[in-house]
C-alpha cells in the first residue's frame, strides 16, 4: 500500500472510529451482527494466510509487565502460522505484526487517538483473561515485529521479533 493510500486509509479509520457503533475493534462483532470476511492485502511482511495452510500454531503470551513469551520467533518463508494470543494481564493488550517502523508509526497514531477502532487480518485485540487467534503467511524474508500499539504499552518494550529465514 502507498503512502497516499495509507494515508487516506487511517484517516478514513479515524472518521469512522467517531461513530461509536459504525466502528468494530479488531474483530469484536456486535450482537447479531454476521462476521465479515478479512481483505487479503500483500504487506512487507506477509499476507493473512488460510487455516488449511496452517502447519504450525504458535501460543504467545502477553501481560501488564509489558511483555510477550516468546519476544522471538523464527519462521521459514512461505510458512502460515497461526498466532493462538493470551493476554494474561488486566488490561487490553493487542499483537499486531508488522516492520518496525510501521508499528512505530501506528503506535504514535494510537497515541493521538486512544480510542481509534481498527481491524486488520495481521491484528489481534485481546481483553484481560481472554484469547485470540490470526493466521498469517510469511511469504517474504526479513527481520519484522510484533508489539502492543496500545498507547505507552509499545513506548514500554512490549515489542518482539520475527526473523523470516529463506527457503
Amino acid at each position: 500500500m502507498n503512502k497516499q493510500l495509507r494515508s487516506a486509509f487511517f484517516a478514513l479509520n479515524l472518521a469512522i472510529a467517531t461513530v461509536p457503533f459504525a466502528a468494530l475493534a479488531h474483530g469484536e462483532l456486535q450482537h447479531g451482527a454476521k462476521p465479515v470476511p478479512m481483505k487479503k492485502e500483500q504487506q512487507d511482511w506477509g499476507i493473512a494466510g488460510d487455516a488449511k495452510d496452517v502447519r504450525r500454531t504458535l501460543t504467545v503470551t502477553m501481560g501488564d509487565n509489558m511483555r510477550f513469551n516468546p519476544e522471538r520467533i523464527e519462521i521459514r518463508e512461505g510458512e502460515t502460522v497461526r498466532f493462538v494470543v493470551r493476554n494474561t494481564g488486566k488490561v487490553m493488550h493487542e499483537f499486531v505484526i508488522g516492520t518496525q517502523s510501521e508499528n512505530a508509526k501506528h503506535a504514535e497514531m494510537m497515541k493521538k487517538f486512544p480510542n481509534m477502532e481498527h481491524d486488520e487480518p495481521h491484528m489481534a485485540h485481546v481483553a484481560p483473561g481472554q484469547s485470540g487467534e490470526l493466521i498469517w503467511t510469511f511469504n517474504r524474508p526479513g527481520k519484522f515485529q510484533f508489539a502492543c500499539l496500545i498507547a505507552g504499552h509499545y513506548e514500554a518494550g512490549m515489542v518482539g521479533s520475527i526473523f523470516v529465514t529463506k527457503r
